[in-house]
């Protein structure tokens, strides 16, 4: 096929960039060689008037490549793997004198060469690896194809255009939206880079589209379920728009690795107008906050309509919506959390908290930061552009955290390389190993410019880091997939392996560590509850025959879940006497108004103690973060309608909150989402209500000011329509009172025959 257009820049010719799937050019219907003689008509010969591509869900092009889950009448198949279509001719149809071929096209500029013009010929055998067309089935003026894409083409939704032969030249058929075909990537096919040879995994990774996030802290794990609808109507065309925002050229788009970065880039809109504003600031005047959402659905949807971005995301709905984003292209992902995971500011593989001389945190010097948890995905596919075993997982981030390559992004980064050091592979390999496996340093900078190394804390980052189990809700532990076990050999050569392939090291501190003191201190938090006065435990253990006296210095901090602080709620100072090689406790009381007025939306508290041994001068210090239990929102069905007998029956649930504040709150109307209408629909006031899309939100008539230990419920009617488990989500937001939550696990019996 000839170029279509050409442009001249600066003395050399050039194709136009092509890097929109939405814009198009038709093909010329007729090619001619020269003049058509007179009398003689281009209809008389072989001609198309019909194509048949078998694209509803039952059909077995959808059923055979796992898209009959896909809410979109048009054809969708994964790459590598044959599909069928049938064409009929005006005539009946003779191999031995009638050429033609299917041609696939997309964007506007399409070249053979770049994968954006695909002639696909007809041949007597397919060819693994190569596109190719069979004749499977002839019958009087029609025929059937098996079609065969290469595994290695263009993701994205193709023109398609079938092309015949005559004496005078070439025609083909007219533009037809109704033969538009979208290729994903495959991976049930070994030949894709995306290939994942567990059937188990492709369906929790691929066509699982509700899952887990787990948030909190590691000693007490909270999740909560988020639909990733990548099924739903119009996610895929948003998809493919979020990679169009981009530019990326569309030569680029059969290559996960590619498609990955710039997903992890779009994601967010740091720096490119992509589909969520980050906000850790606590207001949300503007948008939705954060924890309001339950999936990604009306995230895409309102970026693809609105062409703005979506306000406002944390680092678990950047997840969540990356996942939507990936599983919907045909690229296995999960989401990950990693609890206390570090943020190195400065690139040199430590994170450095600095102290004052009187052992305070100084904030001036301190850039770095380590968050309760962190929430990423993981996508698998193979790396060519790595040495041999540094395929599998990647690490892929849209949260806006450190820039790379000049934008805002992170990976795809080998999890492989990131657990035996080598972060020296791109792409982004040094922060993620930073984020699972820095050392915790402790550095008291000197009046007189120096800086000591008082503690090193080789355990405090990457505590745990869990994704959804496959074909349950469960936790699934990974640590030992990022880094092994701490304390063993293997997990300090891991580390002295990062060091030396290029990390910074703008402090020189190894020659002047201090030696080991000999009274060590740890502390514990009781369990705290919202609204709730608990305790402090802080450890002294004596190990030697000397007896010291510690003076201890505790503070406490309103912080953001990423450890940055907003404000210093608690101080306590208090004097230690310890015997020689004894044991004591000291307590701190915190009450429940010291922090009630000032907390952020996670209610997320952070402790840090630092107690100085008088006469040695040697100083402890060690810092610990918990969440406040919160109370929840309790679905409950009728009994026994967890197991909904029929789709098509009303069904009324009851949604309990109960507030545990010592104060009045004022709770401003909270919204209830339901996931996924394809499967569920609300009935308000005995009318149905669809919404649409996946989730609905309503305002619940309840009170606008919610008393101390006072219980409100109210009753939502909804009608299930496709069978199968699903769940019913409800979220409540106000001002002071965040993250509320709530899901009830529902089994949708078919409908009797």
């Amino acid at each position: 096929m000839s170029e279509t257009s050409t442009t001249s820049l600066g003395g050399r010719r050039s194709v136009p960039l092509n890097n929109s799937n939405a814009l198009e050019d038709d093909l010329p219907t007729v090619e001619l060689h020269g003049l058509v003689p007179r009398g003689v008509s281009l209809q008389d010969y072989l001609n198309v008037t019909n194509i048949h591509l078998f694209k509803e869900r039952w059909d077995t092009n959808k059923v055979d490549h796992h898209t009959d889950k896909y809410d979109n009448n048009k054809l969708i198949v994964r790459r590598g793997q044959p599909f069928y279509i049938q064409i009929d001719f005006n005539r009946p149809f003779d191999l031995r004198r009638d050429l033609f071929r299917v041609e696939y096209v997309i964007g506007r500029y399409p070249q053979e060469n770049k994968g954006t013009y695909i002639p696909v010929p007809v041949v007597t055998e397919l060819q693994q690896g190569k596109w190719g067309a069979k004749v499977v089935m002839k019958e009087d003026r029609s025929i059937r194809l098996s079609v065969q894409p290469s595994p290695k083409c263009i993701v994205g939704k193709f023109r398609m255009y079938v092309a015949v032969w005559t004496p005078y030249g070439i025609v083909r058929t007219s533009r037809n939206p109704e033969t538009d075909t979208y290729i994903l990537f495959n991976p049930w096919c070994e030949e894709d880079a995306v290939y994942l040879d567990d059937e188990k995994e492709r369906e929790e990774y691929v066509l699982n589209d509700i899952g887990v996030i787990f948030h909190g802290d590691f000693k007490a794990i909270k999740n909560r379920s988020w639909s990733y609808g990548q099924f739903e109507d119009g996610i895929l065309d948003a998809c493919l728009y979020v990679m169009d925002r981009a530019k990326m050229d569309l030569s680029g788009r059969g290559n996960p690795i590619k498609v990955s970065r710039v997903g992890s880039t779009m994601i967010n809109s740091k720096d490119d107008e992509g589909v969520l504003v980050g906000s850790w600031d606590n207001i949300y005047a503007y948008g939705v906050p954060p924890s309001a959402w339950t999936g990604s659905v009306d995230i895409l949807l309102e970026y693809q309509s609105s062409q703005n971005p979506v306000r406002y995301g944390q680092c678990w709905v950047f997840a969540g919506v990356f996942n939507t984003f990936l599983r919907c292209l045909g690229i296995p992902a999960r989401v990950v959390t990693n609890y206390f995971s570090a943020h190195d500011n400065d690139a040199n593989l430590q994170t450095d908290i600095f102290l004052e001389e009187d052992g305070n945190v100084n904030k001036k010097l301190t850039k770095d930061s380590v968050w309760n948890y962190h929430c990423w995905n993981e996508a698998w596919m193979t790396r060519p552009d790595l040495p041999v075993g540094f395929g599998g997982w990647q690490v892929v981030d849209s949260t806006p955290q450190e820039n790379s390559d000049g934008m805002y992004r992170c990976g795809p980064a080998s999890v492989q390389a990131i657990k035996h050091g080598h972060v020296c592979f791109q792409f982004d390999a040094p922060f993620v190993f930073a984020e699972v496996n820095s050392d915790l340093v402790y550095i008291t900078a000197k009046k007189d410019g120096t800086h000591v190394v008082e503690a090193v804390d080789s355990t405090h980052t990457g505590k745990l880091i869990v994704t959804k189990q496959v074909g349950g809700d469960g936790i699934q532990d990974i640590t030992d997939t990022y880094k092994f076990q701490e304390g063993q050999e293997e997990e300090r050569l891991a580390l002295e392996t990062a060091l030396m392939y290029g990390a910074k090291k703008p402090l020189n501190t190894e020659s002047i560590v201090k030696p080991q003191s000999d009274v060590d201190m740890d502390f514990k938090v009781g369990n705290a509850v919202l609204g709730k006065d608990f305790k402090i435990t802080i450890m002294f253990q004596n190990n030697s025959s000397n007896r010291y006296t510690v003076s201890a210095y505790l503070s406490g901090n309103i912080t953001f879940y990423t450890g940055v602080s907003k404000t210093e709620f608690k101080k306590e100072t208090f004097e230690v006497t310890l015997e020689p090689l004894s044991f004591k406790e000291e307590e701190v009381l915190v009450r429940a108004g010291e922090y009630m007025g000032q907390l952020l939306e996670q209610a997320s508290l952070h402790f840090f103690v630092t107690a100085r041994v008088n006469q040695t001068k040697d100083v402890l210090a060690k810092q610990k973060s918990t969440m406040l239990t919160i109370p929840k929102v309790i679905i409950k069905p009728p009994a026994s309608q967890i197991k909904i007998e029929r789709i098509s029956r009303h069904i009324k649930a009851v949604l309990i909150f109960s507030s545990q504040q010592p104060q009045t709150t004022h709770l401003p109307l909270p919204t209830v989402s339901v996931t996924s209408t394809r499967v569920l629909q609300i009935v308000w006031a005995n009318n149905l209500v669809n919404s649409g899309g996946e989730i609905w939100y309503r305002r619940i008539p309840i009170p606008s000011e919610i008393q101390p230990n006072n219980t409100v419920q109210w009753e939502e009617v909804f009608r299930p329509w496709v069978s199968g488990p699903r769940k019913l989500m409800a979220s409540m937001t106000s001002d002071t009172l965040r993250h509320v939550y709530g899901e009830l696990d529902l089994e949708i019996q078919k409908q009797p025959v």
